[in-house]
């Protein structure tokens, strides 16, 4: 690996653990306006203090929140969009390059792409050609691949997510985001087809602390490397106890139940 890619990655991946705890604050342009993400300068403030590693968004809020006060965090630059109003809302459209991710001081890009969308092709495409750029500018490429389209029936069917897993090895990805399969067996499934850090979705809202923390500590049991988490964690009410307890799960080893403790403290 070049070394500036190593140098960037190093400030998404804990140096010790080899772990992530990063936050995608993305879904504005997906889905309009999103409680958590009103007062983004709060937002990213609050996961810096918290100890998320990295904060993931598209190049336009950068301006307006990140490292604006208190401890650094990573930053990620989304390239991908799509918006709910779309009836081709799982086509996901390049709308930035790696060149601007550079300018705006980005440690990393990230692309989403689902497959089985009838336009698959399109997306395979783009996610060659930015892993090319990242190759040539030594940047670290994070890549979000999902199963979703008419064919798929099961979006967390485990050879699906594995499927979406090896697709982002194979062309070229630093860090691989997938779904939770449900169950740490197959999930190490997932994790030992690929030979780069695999980190889960948060997915939809849980109304449980110990559910979310459970997931996190059983994908980390099956190898996998952390979390890229985003509802899940800006829109809790104790958002900065939340990534606290993540955070001893992921970097320090806790237990489940050590880390609902210090959230109660």
């Amino acid at each position: 690996m070049y070394l500036g890619k190593q140098v960037r990655l190093e400030r998404i991946l804990n140096r010790t653990t080899g772990r992530t705890i990063i936050v995608p604050m993305d879904h504005g342009v997906t889905m309009g306006l999103v409680d958590g993400l009103i007062d983004m300068r709060e937002a990213v403030n609050d996961m810096a203090k918290a100890g998320a590693d990295a904060v993931l968004m598209h190049k336009g809020l950068v301006r307006c929140s990140h490292r604006s006060a208190g401890k650094d965090i990573g930053l990620i630059i989304h390239l991908s969009a799509s918006t709910a109003l779309s009836p081709h809302g799982n086509t996901k459209t390049l709308v930035g390059t790696v060149e601007e991710g550079l300018k705006h001081g980005a440690d990393a890009v990230s692309i989403h792409i689902n497959l089985g969308d009838p336009n698959e092709r399109d997306m395979l495409r783009d996610f060659g050609k930015i892993s090319e750029a990242c190759d040539n500018w030594h940047m670290p490429l994070i890549a979000m691949v999902y199963a979703r389209g008419p064919a798929v029936a099961n979006s967390f069917d485990p050879k699906a997510i594995a499927h979406c897993a090896r697709v982002g090895v194979e062309l070229g990805a630093d860090i691989v985001k997938v779904s939770y399969t449900g169950d740490i067996e197959s999930f190490s499934d997932v994790v030992s087809c690929c030979c780069v850090p695999v980190v889960i979705a948060g997915g939809e809202r849980m109304d449980s602390d110990r559910e979310i923390l459970q997931m996190v500590a059983d994908s980390l049991t099956a190898g996998g490397s952390g979390i890229s988490m985003g509802r899940n964690v800006f829109q809790h009410p104790r958002r900065v106890k939340l990534v606290k307890a993540l955070r001893m799960i992921v970097h320090e080893n806790a237990t489940v139940d050590q880390a609902l403790a210090s959230m109660e403290e």
